[in-house]
């Protein structure tokens, strides 16, 4: 029996590469900037037709991200929350979906603005500890989570979710963004579709936007690639280029991150300012063990809360090497203010219930030198 590859080749080489002279012996596969393509006569085809349906390019990427995620087919689009936008397109009016409370802010505000006009009902539930069974109808269609949250990093158990979900032959949807193909994969957990904003990690180099959708299930790859012609939110030939040559470094990213983020949430816990440390690699998070469990590691994103409005500011005003903004998963380390920034659209009452406060500061750990980035908040903390 041949030995499956380790995902750090896979980020690298497609299982099957037959035919990879075809592009003239390339090793950057080339990017297909064409629209559309010519026939060599009546009835015959190259295999492509418009680049709103497909492109070689966009094709080898979900190609690579759906062995990544161990699905059938993955499909490449133009953000992540086009992506979840194209989701939602699966349900009908009257249908009902349970969602974890706390999602990312642009997650929150497509349900609540767009999804519930279309006739979509939701029910916003901690999916982490509550009784998720509990709240299921009969016209429940899909679960719907994050693992690690965003920002409160709450930790589901997908396997046990995904048993519920299978009982009620509902959906489980998990957005994979925060951990990646590399450190988690919910197909292999029983999850049915997996999400990912490829702006964040599988990008890595905060130039592009891009989103995804995996299955592994063909009756829902059906239904995507339906909708992705009908409503052209595919992702175009050099984005899906620079989210090829991104994911060629996912595994030594994803590992150095990791490491710089377990440095900064133990020096954050020595500090006297700091009042909490949200991180799943520490082993007094509620959620390690299963982290343990399901996932090769814990990932770069970390939250913590500072002991007033004042000192956050103030440190938002001070960083340098750390960069004050939005986004996640590149190399540089950014410092996020969830309150004002991701979550600013999602009601007072709603952020508040999350936990996500004045004093709340996010981190996307990059991949600096450690030393470097502990100096930096030292000088930060000190000045604030």
């Amino acid at each position: 029996m041949e030995r499956e590859r380790g995902i750090g080749t896979k980020c690298l080489h497609l299982e099957s590469e037959e035919g990879s002279f075809d592009h003239y012996g390339a090793i950057s596969y080339p990017i297909y900037q064409t629209a559309t393509y010519a026939h060599p006569g009546v009835g015959q085809s190259t295999g492509y037709d418009y680049s709103r349906l497909q492109n070689p390019t966009r094709e080898q990427l979900e190609k690579v991200v759906a062995s990544l995620e161990k699905g059938i087919d993955a499909l490449a689009m133009s953000s992540g929350m086009a992506a979840i936008a194209l989701l939602m397109e699966i349900f009908r009016p009257g249908d009902h979906i349970i969602v974890d409370a706390d999602l990312y802010g642009g997650s929150i505000r497509l349900f609540r603005n767009i999804s519930e006009k279309n006739g979509i009902t939701f029910t916003s539930i901690d999916c982490y500890k509550d009784d998720v069974a509990a709240c299921i109808r009969e016209n429940t269609r899909a679960i719907y989570i994050e693992t690690p949250t965003n920002p409160m990093m709450h930790v589901t158990d997908i396997a046990a979710l995904a048993a519920i979900a299978g009982e009620r032959d509902i959906l489980l949807i998990v957005d994979n963004t925060f951990l990646s193909p590399y450190f988690q994969n919910p197909l292999e957990l029983g999850a049915d579709i997996v999400v990912h904003s490829g702006t964040k990690y599988l990008g890595g180099h905060n130039d592009t936007l891009a989103g995804f959708l995996v299955t592994n299930r063909e009756d829902i790859s059906e239904k995507f690639r339906f909708l992705i012609k009908t409503t052209g939110a595919g992702l175009s030939p050099f984005d899906s280029w620079l989210i090829l040559r991104g994911i060629k470094t996912l595994g030594i990213r994803m590992d150095r991150a990791q490491e710089n983020a377990f440095l900064i949430a133990n020096w954050l816990k020595g500090q006297e300012a700091v009042t909490q440390v949200l991180y799943p690699g520490l082993p007094e998070h509620p959620g390690y063990e299963i982290m343990k469990r399901q996932a090769r590691g814990f990932g770069g994103m970390l939250t913590f809360q500072v002991k007033d409005k004042e000192f956050a500011l103030s440190i938002l005003g001070k960083v340098r090497l750390i960069r004050y903004a939005e986004s996640l998963g590149g190399v540089e380390t950014l410092i996020t203010y969830p309150y004002t920034q991701t979550h600013a659209d999602v009601p007072e009452e709603i952020r508040v219930k999350n936990g996500i406060t004045q004093q709340t500061l996010r981190l996307s750990v990059g991949i600096e030198d450690g030393a470097d980035l502990l100096e930096e908040l030292s000088d930060v903390f000190h000045k604030s």
